[in-house]
């Protein structure tokens, strides 16, 4: 069963704010999951594992490792269905890179910043049965392929939220283009490796903030133990 993002894009949230920023509608998405799909073969030869541990429907907050600039597309071109993305805001002021950015569904968030709106925003899309990614270590890895401290917003709003984590590990990516460059380069071998869903386990009597630090880690575990 494939979602459709008009009913959850267009309309007013339930607390009478405005509706979700517009992307382009599913069906265009659709038409460029392919071709996204193809380019990634043909120039980094992506392979995808364990499409099967997607869920079809369902809020869903997708947490992956962050090696590139390429990862959003990499790890959500298989996934077939309203995917929205929390990405750096300073991306968004840049030439062609904003537009795209804003056209695939992406919402901006200050990295060091206090702005709870993303959070909000992205709380309320996964509430309604949407799908988010988000990158828990903040930016992009280190340079040779190895990850950095996960931050606990994922499990935090997983918890709020009530819904489970899709963990994903990208494997080869730093080759391709680590932070140490300006622009990628072509390189082959980069795999996208889906993990079964993590279901947060909020022990009893246990603090929020504990319970959200205890379960980043057993979620960076996952993720890293695919590199």
């Amino acid at each position: 069963m494939v979602q459709t993002s008009t009913s959850i894009e267009e309309k007013p949230r339930r607390n009478g704010s405005r509706p979700y920023p517009r992307m382009l509608p599913q069906w265009a998405l659709d038409l460029c999951r392919p071709v996204v799909g193809v380019l990634s073969r043909l120039l980094w030869g992506v392979r995808c594992y364990h499409l099967e541990y997607i869920p079809l429907s369902g809020g869903l907050i997708i947490a992956s490792n962050h090696q590139t600039y390429l990862d959003p597309f990499w790890n959500s071109y298989s996934i077939r269905r309203p995917v929205r993305f929390l990405a750096w805001d300073a991306a968004f002021r840049w030439p062609i890179v904003g537009p795209l950015l804003r056209m695939f569904g992406a919402w901006p968030l200050q990295l060091e910043g206090s702005d709870p709106a993303p959070i909000r925003r992205s709380i309320q899309w996964v509430s309604e049965g949407g799908a988010v990614v988000i990158f828990p270590e903040g930016g992009r890895g280190n340079p040779d392929g190895s990850m950095k401290k996960f931050k606990a917003g994922a499990v935090r709003m997983a918890l709020e939220a009530g819904v489970p984590i899709l963990p994903v590990t990208i494997r080869g990516g730093h080759r391709v283009w680590p932070n140490t460059l300006r622009f990628p380069r072509l390189r082959r071998g980069v795999e996208v490796i889906y993990h079964p869903l993590f279901i947060i386990e909020q022990r009893e009597d246990e603090e929020t903030r504990d319970c959200a630090r205890r379960e980043t880690e057993r979620l960076a575990e996952i993720v890293r133990s695919a590199l």
